[in-house]
């Protein structure tokens, strides 16, 4: 399909970059930042909300650093995945992420900042003018929301990415750059509950990095996925359990973190405490799986069915645990 025509621009700083999105900004220009572009390319030829700049992060070296405790936003996944430093929940999460091809070009930045997928969003230009548009993506044209009509004030697009729900359980870090100057935030607070908004990043903001407690290589742990073929697919569902302190009875601190449900990946404290608190070994880990079971909603705009979705989590959690009962 041919891409519509844009303009790329190549800072080599991050100060550079930033100064960029600030002239831009501020001449009225629409951008997008663009790191490995394994998400964003495919959405321009599909012409699903196209800019006339884009941004490349490729040659800004500041954003490739990693150790143990600090992730750049463009670390590829592949070396993520394969690197030594890395958490081994987390290289398991990386390693996962559609072909090695993919991963060698995405990067951990992307990822976390993936746009929200719905199967009538993610298609060509055509496709969604037969169906009379998309609310997600032909704003404007007055369409209607495919998978919840006549409600139009809520995207309701799946954000289907692998890292966030082994970061959120890490308690990461993001950090945020912009023209206007820097800030942190945990993880779990970067994520907005609507496919359209989708974070918290302002105009001509970007993630430069993560950064991960320095406590991280004493939690274990397990990620499971559920998606239709290994090559490409985005997860249908993913869940990330990470415990330590794990005594006969049970662990010192519990945490449960999903993807591919909802519009935002979700960290799931108040089902994770309820199981600590009356801990029973596996007949725990049932209730805990049922309880991530009845707390998530996904809805009809992946291939997956939502109650597939929903019975699948419960089977995943319960997967991710059982080497929690083996400790």
């Amino acid at each position: 399909m041919k891409m519509p025509p844009f303009r790329v621009l190549s800072p080599k700083s991050l100060d550079e970059a930033l100064h960029m999105s600030r002239d831009l900004s501020d001449s009225g220009e629409a951008f997008d930042w663009i790191a490995g572009g394994t998400d964003l390319l495919p959405n321009y030829k599909w012409h699903i909300n196209v800019k006339s700049h884009v941004i490349s992060l490729s040659s800004i070296p500041e954003l490739r650093e990693l150790s143990g405790n600090h992730i750049g936003a463009m670390v590829s996944i592949n070396d993520l995945a394969e690197d030594a430093v890395t958490h081994p929940v987390l290289a398991k999460a990386a390693n996962s992420v559609a072909s090695v091809l993919i991963r060698k070009s995405g990067t951990v930045g992307g990822n976390i900042c993936l746009d929200t997928r719905c199967y009538w969003v993610n298609q060509s230009e055509t496709w969604r003018e037969s169906i009379d548009w998309c609310y997600k993506c032909d704003c404007g044209t007055g369409a209607d929301c495919r998978v919840i009509p006549n409600q139009n004030t809520l995207c309701v697009a799946t954000y289907q990415a692998d890292l966030a729900p082994v970061l959120m359980c890490l308690g990461a870090t993001i950090h945020l750059a912009s023209p206007s100057g820097t800030r942190s935030l945990p993880l779990c607070e970067f994520f907005e509950l609507d496919g359209m908004t989708r974070n918290v990043l302002e105009s001509g903001e970007l993630v430069t990095h993560i950064t991960i407690p320095e406590d991280s290589a004493e939690w274990s742990g397990d990620y499971q996925k559920l998606r239709q073929r290994d090559s490409w697919d985005f997860p249908e569902a993913g869940v990330a359990v990470l415990w330590k302190g794990v005594s006969s009875s049970g662990p010192a601190n519990l945490r449960v973190a999903t993807t591919g449900l909802e519009s935002i990946p979700s960290l799931h404290l108040e089902e994770a405490e309820e199981a600590l608190s009356r801990w029973r070994g596996a007949e725990t880990i049932e209730d805990l799986a049922e309880s991530i079971r009845k707390a998530v909603k996904p809805v009809q705009n992946t291939w997956f069915s939502p109650s597939y979705r929903r019975k699948m989590v419960k089977v995943l959690t319960k997967r991710a645990c059982r080497d929690l009962l083996v400790s």
